[in-house]
């Protein structure tokens, strides 16, 4: 892809197309180890390299990554009030266009996947691809093979009804159970939803699954990582996309 030379750069270390411009014609950028002075010139950015003072620069615009979103945060590129995931993760994924692939509520834990692809986010979401996601929940009440039975039928919510899902009920007990629920959508406070109206109020929820990729062990709460080449083959081939 080709790009005005004062915009990538932009993106990459300032977030300002002027300040970019000044680097450029003060002779701090190298592009392939000659120095370029015309911010106005357009540079293919999968293959030539940019170095600023000699340090080269990660100059990728297509990145995908797994956060580990904790509770506490909005799910949102932005928000003039409130932390969002995007405030855990370098700055420059902002700026290249990374997004995050859905929603988790506020108050939900666990695997959040970011991309800068737009049509990899689309159908990863799209309920025609049947990409799962897989929750654990903890429940208010005992769960037994009602709920069950109620998820793989569908369950009928105010504004739509919910796609068969799956339930496994790994405790139950009197005061609280403890569940996996598999779902191929991501509606709003969709998994919650579903178990209030089975009759269950969720405790907690955490998101450990989405698609082929299960979050990191690794991870920490509020840590990231960059996929590995296999695993942004494993999201292309879910999505039904050739990896371009």
């Amino acid at each position: 892809m080709k790009i005005r030379f004062d915009r990538w750069l932009a993106m990459l270390v300032t977030d300002s197309r002027s300040e970019a411009g000044k680097l450029i014609r003060s002779g701090r950028v190298a592009v392939d180890g000659e120095t370029l002075r015309d911010p106005a010139a357009h540079l293919d950015t999968e293959s030539v390299r940019l170095a600023l003072d000699g340090k080269l620069l990660d100059g990728r615009l297509t990145r995908h990554m797994m956060l580990y979103k904790p509770a506490g945060l909005l799910t949102a590129a932005r928000d003039r009030n409130q932390p969002t995931v995007m405030d855990l993760v370098d700055p420059v994924l902002g700026r290249i266009g990374c997004m995050p692939v859905g929603r988790l509520d506020k108050d939900t834990t666990g695997l959040l996947l970011l991309t800068c692809d737009g049509e990899l986010n689309h159908r990863l979401l799209s309920p025609a691809h049947h990409v799962g996601k897989d929750y654990r929940a903890l429940v208010r009440g005992r769960l037994g093979e009602e709920a069950v039975r109620a998820f793989a039928e569908g369950i009928v919510l105010s504004d739509f009804t919910a796609e068969p899902a799956e339930l496994r009920i790994l405790r139950t007990g009197e005061e609280t159970s403890l569940a996996e629920v598999t779902i191929t959508e991501g509606k709003f406070h969709q998994v919650r939803r579903m178990f209030a109206a089975a009759g269950h109020e969720v405790l907690e929820l955490h998101r450990f699954r989405f698609g082929p990729l299960n979050l990191d062990g690794s991870l920490l709460e509020g840590e990231w990582r960059e996929l590995r080449p296999e695993e942004v083959q494993a999201l292309y081939r879910a999505a039904g996309m050739e990896k371009v």
